[in-house]
């Protein structure tokens, strides 16, 4: 998997653009600025969108094209983020350090996912909010149909509102719901997708 993501993140073109994810950036507008961390952030396009809010951002990935990516988007926009290069159980952050979260696209195998999504958890506050987009598990056909609006072939990794109601059981859920979108996200996420969204304040 790193060689996958270091292989599509060295081309010159950014894979998921510039901009942010539209999801993340309405909801932001109405968040209370602080503490935010970006786990599988990739090229920086959300981290980096964040910190010109003025938050104080952190993130990780696994791949050490996409730090340098988000390090260039960065210092294009003049702001400073705090990226580690290390896979999900590599990262140590503090408990109650965040106070937010974003997972934007951040798939994972289904052996890891409930239990990353356990972990992340533990770095949020209480009242700390959870921010999710991902693709949903009605997906793939739209995928299969159109590879360039992207996402991952195997249904397990995808997801479901029950799945999202399970790993945060303890959560207040503010939105949570599955929907059919356009995506024009740079060169890999284009066309019609099924995703889930979903936001969190945790109890």
């Amino acid at each position: 998997m790193k060689e996958k993501w270091n292989e599509r993140y060295s081309q010159a073109d950014f894979a998921y653009g510039e901009n942010p994810n539209e999801f993340l950036r309405s909801t932001l507008t109405d968040m209370p600025i602080g503490k935010i961390l970006f786990p599988a952030e990739g090229e920086g396009r959300n981290a980096v969108y964040a910190a010109t809010l003025g938050w104080d951002v952190f993130a990780f990935d696994m791949s050490e094209e996409g730090k340098k990516k988000a390090l260039l988007l960065a210092a294009k926009h003049q702001v400073s983020i705090d990226y580690q290069v290390a896979e999900f159980d590599q990262v140590a952050y503090k408990q109650d350090q965040f106070d937010a979260i974003a997972l934007i696209y951040a798939h994972f195998s289904a052996a890891t996912k409930s239990h990353y999504h356990r972990i992340l958890q533990s770095y949020l506050k209480q009242g700390g909010l959870v921010v999710f987009e991902a693709f949903s598990k009605s997906h793939l056909p739209l995928r299969r149909n159109n590879p360039s609006v992207g996402g991952p072939e195997d249904l397990d990794m995808l997801f479901s509102i029950e799945e999202l109601k399970s790993d945060f059981d303890n959560f207040e859920i503010i939105q949570l719901s599955e929907n059919v979108i356009e995506l024009n996200e740079g060169l890999c996420h284009v066309g019609t997708g099924s995703v889930i969204r979903f936001v969190g304040r945790k109890k």
